[in-house]
């Protein structure tokens, strides 16, 4: 990557790299400044050609705000709709800014109903009202309609271009139906069937359809496995229905159980992968933050947490404090603390990682709580005897006696079996509370392993080494 940018910098073009390469290739960006840096447009387009949108937006991400804007610039009337799709939420409205009016409203047109409006909700009102002006009007209605229900709801990750059938035609009726049609989707993977009264009743995948003689009844064919989505229903939830029962699209109804949309399994796995994220980045206390966020923004974000862990940090400094005396005289103490709280965190950090999980996928229910329980007390219990030899010699050989061996090894025990206890125990009571398990359940775990922790290991030293 030096000889690159040493190129760069000499204004020479950069040499290619293997074409095997799965991702935005450093080469490939190389060349792409490069083209963008001697304003040479054809070259820019050429080696953006080959590049899949989902891999432009990560160039766009990556690059900076002078770069990007220089970008978008030269690549001018090429910009796909379905960049603007993959783009991270925020520098989207960033490059909606820089596009031209009339390559925005191209760029547009070509994107799905639910792509629209995963584009626009999150947007100014101007910004919002850009893009819908320059829809067709049956689109215009389709997308204000779907803005009006609930933000992360089934209304708002459906989309509209649906292909349905009535329930009492043939195979032959609907291919020649679908073949006389201008206006399918790019993408569907069945054919709904409706009552009369647009009541969805079965899906018929396509394999079947086109497999089957044109006689068959399509309500022969249809999948024993068959959910209607609610259009208020929780994206969260939607996403669980197609992960657990392994669907391919569902279809949306309205409050009259009419058939106004479908959720396709691209759209439930993207809902999936960023509630996953979600946890994991909630876990570490960081929320919704990504590389791209300003300064303030992310400052602001993790402040609360960091203030909270501040408070927690001082309640276990308190407990210390109770046991001032017995440090004073006994200094190795001090030594050996951070190790039983380090243990404990550790042993907590795990049970409530595998409890978020379970309560997320909906694998940790009331009727296996105490189940899980058990075996997370007794986990901690195990490895808490296994270490508690381990740092019993170690203390033992340590410091020349073992009474602090002793010590060391009881409060090991009783902070790994309270952090496996709390681990489990106290996401499921903020689940119960209507608090989000991922987002606070780490601080008061770590607060319980410390406080804990270090008052079992001083405890018993007060009393067996005093």
């Amino acid at each position: 990557m030096a000889d690159e940018t040493d190129r760069h910098e000499h204004g020479q073009e950069p040499e290619r790299a293997d074409d095997d390469f799965y991702g935005l290739d450093p080469a490939a960006v190389a060349r792409i400044i490069y083209a963008v840096d001697v304003g040479e447009r054809d070259r820019l387009i050429e080696e953006m050609e080959p590049l899949h949108a989902a891999d432009i937006a990560d160039l766009l991400e990556q690059s900076t705000a002078f770069d990007r804007r220089r970008i978008i610039e030269l690549y001018g009337r090429e910009f796909d709709g379905d960049i603007l799709s993959e783009l991270d939420d925020s520098i989207r409205e960033e490059v909606i800014g820089l596009l031209h009016p009339e390559v925005l409203a191209e760029a547009v047109r070509d994107l799905d109903s639910d792509d629209v409006v995963d584009l626009v909700e999150d947007l100014q009102d101007h910004q919002q009202e850009a893009i819908l002006e320059v829809l067709e009007d049956s689109d215009r209605v389709a997308v204000r309609q779907s803005l009006t229900y609930p933000e992360y709801s089934a209304g708002r990750l459906m989309q509209r271009e649906v292909v349905m059938a009535p329930e009492h035609w043939n195979v032959g009726e609907a291919i020649d139906y679908l073949r006389n049609q201008e206006d399918l989707p790019e993408q569907f993977y069945h054919i709904i069937l409706v009552d009369p009264r647009l009541h969805p009743v079965g899906n018929v995948t396509l394999g079947k359809l086109m497999g089957s003689r044109r006689e068959v009844m399509l309500q022969s064919l249809v999948e024993e496995t068959f959910h209607i989505i609610p259009v208020t229903r929780d994206e969260g939830e939607v996403a669980y229905v197609f992960n657990q029962y392994h669907l391919i699209s569902a279809p949306v109804v309205d409050e009259n159980d009419r058939l106004v949309g479908v959720i396709t399994i691209d759209d439930a796995m993207a809902v999936l992968d960023e509630e996953h994220e979600e946890d994991i980045m909630r876990l570490a206390g960081v929320g919704e933050s990504g590389i791209n966020d300003k300064i303030f923004e992310t400052t602001r974000a993790r402040f609360p947490w960091l203030a909270v862990n501040l408070v927690t940090a001082i309640l276990a400094s308190l407990v210390i404090a109770q046991f001032e005396a017995t440090i004073a005289q006994f200094v190795a103490l001090a030594v050996l603390m951070p190790i039983v709280a380090s243990m404990g965190g550790n042993a907590g950090t795990q049970s409530l990682t595998v409890a978020v999980r379970g309560i997320a996928t909906k694998d940790l229910t009331g009727s296996n709580v105490w189940r899980v329980i058990r075996r997370e007390v007794l986990v901690g219990l195990i490895n808490g005897l296994i270490f508690a030899v381990v740092m019993g010699v170690v203390g033992t050989l340590w410091f020349g006696g073992p009474e602090l061996g002793y010590v060391i090894a009881a409060a090991m025990v009783i902070n790994l079996v309270i952090a496996g206890f709390a681990g489990t125990v106290i996401p499921v009571m903020l689940e119960r509370m209507g608090i989000d398990p991922a987002l606070a359940s780490g601080a008061f775990v770590t607060t319980v392993t410390d406080v804990v922790g270090f008052f079992a290991f001083l405890g018993l030293a007060a009393l067996v080494l005093l």
